[in-house]
């Protein structure tokens, strides 16, 4: 006797939290992958309300878990921050990633970034970036209605949602805050905050030493009978 499945009996669909696909081809691709997604964080920390994740499965249908893709980074405003094993479009209120970053590797195909540039365009992205760090072809789109429009003007665009702007360069892309900082790699963070400690204890012990130079002084006059505060 064959058993019919009814709605209370269905197995439930399962989201995998992973595609099986590595988060990047090389150590490059990988380094420009975290450089954005830890900058992004960075620039949003003191805001509770946009999630910032990298290679993070992205369902924007439920019921369908064939129905899918993992951008290297992405960018959602209206979310609290917090740990997920994938990003469920139905789970969050229906709001689905505003930004998008790709970063190529030799291995992406044509065939590949068409699907996902169909899949952003589909699903509500209204910011894609598509960046080459072999050949430092930088892409922009941004949303014009129901599809998403090659940015012409790339090389000093700002981002109307993140507010961060893009310099390319002969050899690199360069991201800026809107405050100036530049996007800085975890090895150059670690080392610009090395350089403003050295830099504070070194006004730290000027000031030690202008303020020995000043009670050495007050010493000597004291010795000679002369009270600076009479004078």
């Amino acid at each position: 006797m064959v058993q019919e499945l009814t709605p209370n009996t269905a197995p439930d669909i399962i989201y995998p939290d992973s595609d099986g696909q590595p988060m990047s081809d090389n150590t490059k691709q990988f380094r420009w992958i975290v450089t954005i997604k830890e900058n992004l964080e960075i620039l949003f920390a003191s805001r509770d309300d946009v999630f910032v994740a990298g290679d993070l499965l992205w369902y924007p249908v439920q019921g369908n878990n064939k129905i899918r893709q993992a951008p290297d980074v992405l960018v959602v405003f209206g979310r609290s921050k917090g740990d997920r094993g994938s990003y469920k479009q139905w789970e969050e209120n229906n709001i689905p990633p505003q930004v998008v970053f790709e970063i190529l590797s030799p291995g992406n195909t044509t065939k590949e970034m068409m699907n996902k540039l169909l899949f952003y365009q589909r699903y509500g992205v209204q910011e894609y970036y598509v960046y080459d760090p072999e050949t430092v072809e930088f892409t922009g789109l941004l949303r014009s209605t129901e599809q998403l429009e090659v940015i012409e003007e790339i090389n000093g665009w700002t981002s109307p949602l993140m507010g961060i702007c893009f310099q390319i360069t002969t050899n690199t892309l360069e991201i800026y805050r809107p405050d100036g900082q530049k996007f800085l790699t975890s090895v150059e963070l670690d080392r610009q905050r090395e350089q403003e400690r050295q830099q504070k204890e070194a006004a730290l012990l000027e000031l030690e030493q202008e303020r020995q130079r000043y009670q050495d002084l007050l010493a000597r006059l004291q010795a000679k009978g002369i009270d600076p505060e009479n004078l």
